[in-house]
């Protein structure tokens, strides 16, 4: 049986000293969606730092592809295959939609992206717009689009629908599933549960830096989830 394309074991750090993320363990294979789900603040954001190589882990491992990669930053893991997508600042706001999109092609060339401004028009419509002007929710459907055009083997998204039409979402569901067809694996933190549903083989749901539910997505139901969403 050939490895995860992304296996984390007792993975544990968070800012400086402070630890945020204990112990947590997940996989996500090859055409595989892994949602990690849970309230503001219990350190999901942290675990995609941490799986980036944004944050330096203090105890635990990381593997891609069966390689283990605790000691390599984001510019190595971006070369090995990953993509990430941050919750916060996801965009060069400075520059334009043109630039964000190209910015990382060699070429510059806006050939990859014919299909995404199909399903997202604003984007092609507003190539030379600064990035900054943009509103929330545009900001995420053009950081979207430039994470998954790099057709990378595993991508991590941040939040990808916070602030998002419920239509682009349904636009978002389908650009993954054409990834996972394809072999892509995805790690991807959210609050929209709909959206989980849709798109999750499996759960990953997070209390106080902790693992409190993990597997199969036909394992876990929604009360389940749900009994950690809330307060």
């Amino acid at each position: 049986m050939s490895a995860p394309r992304l296996a984390f074991d007792a993975l544990s750090g968070g800012y400086g000293a402070a630890t945020v993320v204990r112990g947590i363990s997940g996989t996500a294979a090859a055409g595989e969606v892994l949602c990690v789900l849970g309230r503001n603040g219990v350190g999901k954001t942290t675990l995609m730092k941490l799986l980036f190589g944004s944050f330096r882990s203090q105890h635990g491992t990381v593997r891609f592809a069966g390689r283990p990669i605790d000691g390599l930053g984001p510019q190595q893991r971006r070369l090995l295959g990953i993509t990430y997508c941050p919750q916060e600042r996801p965009v060069f706001d400075e520059l334009s939609v043109r630039d964000n999109l190209t910015l990382m092609r060699p070429d510059r060339s806006l050939d990859a992206f014919a299909t995404y401004f199909e399903r997202f028009p604003i984007l092609g419509r507003r190539l030379n717009q600064h990035s900054g002007s943009l509103s929330g929710g545009e900001k995420k459907m053009l950081s979207f689009v430039r994470g998954l055009a790099e057709d990378q083997p595993l991508i991590l998204l941040d939040e990808p629908s916070e602030g998002v039409a419920w239509e682009n979402i349904l636009h978002m569901q389908a650009c993954i599933a054409e990834k996972r067809a394809s072999g892509a694996a995805f790690v991807i933190v959210e609050q929209n549960l709909a959206f989980a549903e849709r798109i999750a083989d499996r759960y990953l749901v997070i209390d106080q830096g902790r693992s409190v539910l993990e597997g199969p997505r036909a394992a876990i139901d929604r009360k389940q989830i749900l009994a950690h969403l809330h307060v």
